[in-house]
């Protein structure tokens, strides 16, 4: 796959946009523990993996539409929500109730991974090495311009299986390919082919060996493909947050969804739930542009479900990964969101801390 700096630096020397340099494949490999990740581990010995270098794909995707703007004349906060969310598209008659299944199903013990799963069931597989994975599968899905919701998907099945498969560092990446494999099958309209999984990998696995981990994947995981993700609640919890509209409605979905990517790289969130790792993006988006504003109101408690103090770890542990206190040198989802048609909210200044009163209930 070849990296955003090189598409620059070759927009800038003036080369065609048909004739780019000679795209690369990349091994993982011996996965290595790296000395600035989210998990503080032994370092052991392996190759250091390369950004990804596959062949574009040119396909159709999926919009996303953008809330509409709220009147500037202070309506009823409530009425005003309800009626962004009787939009056709939110299923509005029905928003409450299908609230409420993704809720319960999001805690189905089938569809959730253990909380612990690399200290209780791996054996060779560590934090560090599913990071650089995640870290990896960021770009691939940003090449071959796959929804957001395949590569939530992704993770979801990588860790499903994880949690109740060993698997050496050998074939992690092949895990990580086959998921994404079965992820693009059940969101994209046209997905990758088999064999252009195997390109990106250096050819490292064969066809027959996808497709026999992408079996072994839909038997673990019991054919239950379909969990809520994060993606899934940030949708509506973005709603609610412009509820007063004094904020940029873009600059605020944009910042909460780099905010979600980044927690798919920190395995210390993957004891939290979907829904409250989106309430916890927004509460974090929040705070960043309106610093000196509680970033929680009681709209988003009473749609969500969740109150301030609720948030708070998973919040703190989000901030880090902002800050690059974490997850520093895992790089994709980073630069992904430096770009200007996402405003560029990777570089937006945070305060190093964030207010302790704003975590106290107040409704």
């Amino acid at each position: 796959m070849e990296t955003r700096a090189a598409k620059r630096s070759a927009d800038a020397a003036g080369v065609p946009e048909n004739q780019s340099p000679k795209k690369k494949r990349v091994v993982l490999g011996e996965l290595p523990n790296l000395s600035n990740a989210i998990v503080h581990v032994n370092p052991k010995s392996g190759l250091v993996p390369q950004k990804p270098k596959c062949r574009t794909k040119t396909k159709g995707k999926k919009v996303a539409t953008t809330a509409k703007s709220t009147s500037k004349t202070e309506p009823d906060v409530k009425s005003l929500i309800d009626a962004k969310l009787e939009d056709p598209e939110t299923c509005g008659p029905y928003v409450s109730d299908i609230y409420m299944y993704l809720r319960e199903m999001e805690m189905d013990p089938k569809r959730r991974p253990k909380p612990y799963y690399l200290e209780t069931v791996q054996q060779d597989v560590t934090a560090n090495m599913r990071g650089i994975l995640i870290d990896w599968l960021v770009e691939v899905a940003e090449e071959y311009k796959l929804l957001s919701d395949t590569l939530y998907l992704s993770v979801s099945y990588i860790d499903r299986f994880l949690s109740m498969t060993v698997v050496n560092r050998q074939k992690l990446q092949l895990l990580g390919v086959s998921s994404m494999l079965i992820a693009s099958k059940y969101e994209e309209i046209t997905p990758p082919h088999v064999e252009e999984f195997c390109y990106i990998t250096d050819n490292s696995f064969t066809k027959e060996e996808v497709v026999k981990m992408e079996a072994d994947i839909l038997k673990s995981l019991k054919f239950e493909m379909g969990n809520p993700t994060v993606k899934t609640f940030l949708r509506k919890f973005a709603v609610v947050a412009q509820e007063n509209n004094k904020t940029t409605n873009l600059q605020l979905e944009f910042l909460a969804y780099y905010l979600a990517e980044l927690s798919l790289l920190d395995y210390n969130l993957v004891k939290c739930s979907p829904s409250l790792v989106a309430a916890s993006v927004i509460f974090l988006a929040k705070f960043i542009i309106y610093p000196k504003r509680h970033p929680w109101s009681s709209a988003l408690q009473e749609y969500s479900g969740y109150k301030s103090s609720d948030l708070k770890e998973c919040v703190v542990g989000l901030h880090d990964l902002y800050l690059g206190r974490r997850g520093g040198s895992l790089q994709a989802v980073r630069e992904k969101y430096k770009q200007h048609k996402f405003k560029c909210v990777a570089v937006m200044p945070s305060p190093p801390e964030i207010t302790a009163s704003f975590f106290e209930n107040q409704w």
